[in-house]
């Protein structure tokens, strides 16, 4: 009876392991032996597949294959300048062998010397019987030089030559987008799509090119298209879902979510759309158990806590929306969004030491936003802070020079501080930058308004503006 090619597989993987374990020494063909290095190697076993080229090599010196396993193994382990010894010897043997310009190219693209080892993949291009896989490359050492034009090039020919690669369909997405080309990316989709009439991904990625432009009939017509040529395609459903979404088709994007709970394990983000879609049908019950689903599934997707206390918020129940942005920081208390909504929330709530310990959380988690010292600055004036906000307005300034609402600010707290010299030179920068802006003396610090030097030097800019 004659094996098939992976029962042979198996029986000549079985016989090396149990060689090994008995140090037995057992005779394998080099075919064997390539077989057995090949699969060591696509299951990430180095060690194995070492053991395997040295016992390959001992038992056929002159093989190139075996010659060029070990050349990538080498390569693996960045040992580089022996790796390259040995393809120099293995190139004055066979110089025709394409495997020996591939080698060659990784060594280079692993000494970031991406023009050679495009160079060395443009010689094996010459030669190869594989096209596909050198074009593979090619775009690879392309990208890593960003050059996206030649990267998008090389992936179609990829494609050209294997039109089930949809690593390179995607790779060519991807320079269309960085290149900010959709509607050239939809030209060439069209024109995959002409030859390949039923291939789910690039319906998919048309529909995802249409949802970008916001052509979100075309991107629901693409999305069908993408489910009636593989209809257990999950990526398809979930991006009809949010297309229908936009349409405010609430209840058939709720179905479409729902489609991918039953052919997968449930999402966080298919529950968390739910909840939204339902929190827009008025369905708060509803709303807030998907909600609910969604952190239970994953309690570091900070979406869905932001989804729960953001619903109580819009609610004005902001004890309860502080109940669970304090849960949501007691997972991950690293989280910017998490703080911002700690201090709007306990604003609200009139505890303003704990606002503003939430603001300079933000601030000390690299939140620089305009908002985020300002609101900081006016809770620290209402606790008379008024050094601190000072020295956090002179923060600010270093994000935001010339800026009146900083300006403003800084004008009546110096005054406050009885630094008047300061105080003038600050009103005087506020006025230069926007007279109208005054206001902010007005409402924050009533009494410095009051002073008639203070209103003498704002009448002054706005009847000459």
């Amino acid at each position: 009876m004659q094996l098939s090619h992976n029962e042979e597989n198996n029986f000549s993987l079985t016989k090396f392991e149990s060689m090994l374990k008995t140090n037995d020494v057992l005779f394998f063909d080099s075919e064997e032996f390539e077989d057995i290095i090949h699969h060591y190697l696509d299951n990430g076993k180095i060690a194995l597949a070492k053991k395997a080229v040295k016992l390959g090599l001992a038992q056929h010196p002159t093989s190139t294959n075996l010659k060029l396993f070990k050349v990538e193994i080498l390569v693996f382990e960045d040992k580089l300048d022996l790796a390259d010894g040995l393809l120099n010897e293995l190139h004055d043997l066979e110089s025709s062998n394409e495997e020996v310009y591939i080698q060659k190219a990784n060594i280079f693209s692993k000494r970031d010397e991406h023009h050679m080892a495009i160079k060395m993949l443009e010689k094996a291009l010459d030669i190869t019987m594989d096209e596909a896989d050198v074009y593979s490359l090619l775009g690879m050492e392309y990208l890593f030089l960003e050059d996206f034009e030649n990267a998008k090039f090389s992936f179609m020919k990829c494609l050209e030559a294997d039109d089930e690669d949809y690593s390179a369909l995607y790779n060519i997405m991807y320079c269309f987008d960085f290149l900010e080309q959709k509607t050239e990316a939809i030209e060439y989709l069209n024109m995959f799509l002409n030859k390949n009439p039923y291939c789910e991904v690039a319906w998919h990625q048309v529909g995802k090119q249409y949802f970008d432009l916001k052509q979100f009939d075309k991107a629901l017509t693409a999305f069908d298209f993408a489910i009636i040529s593989d209809d257990m395609f999950i990526g398809a459903y979930l991006e009809k879902g949010k297309v229908l979404e936009k349409l405010g088709r609430f209840n058939e994007a709720i179905e479409n979510y729902r489609i991918t709970l039953d052919l997968d394990d449930p999402t966080s983000f298919a529950y968390l759309r739910i909840g939204k879609c339902f929190e827009k049908l008025g369905a708060d019950e509803l709303a807030l158990e998907h909600y609910s689903k969604t952190v239970h599934e994953d309690p570091l997707l900070d979406k869905g806590w932001i989804a729960i206390t953001d619903f109580y918020f819009k609610k004005g129940n902001f004890q309860k929306a502080l109940y669970y942005i304090n849960k949501a920081i007691n997972i991950d208390e690293e989280n910017v969004l998490y703080w911002k909504r700690y201090a709007k929330i306990n604003s609200r709530l009139s505890l303003f030491e704990e606002a503003e310990r939430g603001y300079q959380k933000t601030i000390d988690l690299g939140n620089y936003e305009l908002e985020t010292w300002i609101r900081r600055c006016d809770i620290l004036i209402n606790l008379g802070e008024f050094e601190t906000a000072v020295q956090n307005l002179i923060q600010a300034l270093e994000f935001y020079p010339e800026t009146a609402e900083i300006e403003y600010r800084l004008a009546g707290l110096y005054f406050n501080l009885n630094e008047g010299d300061k105080g003038y030179f600050h009103l005087n920068n506020g006025l230069k930058i926007d007279a109208e802006y005054y206001i902010i003396i007005e409402e924050l610090f009533p009494k410095i308004f009051s002073r008639k030097s203070v209103k003498e030097m704002i009448n002054s800019y706005l009847k000459a503006s």
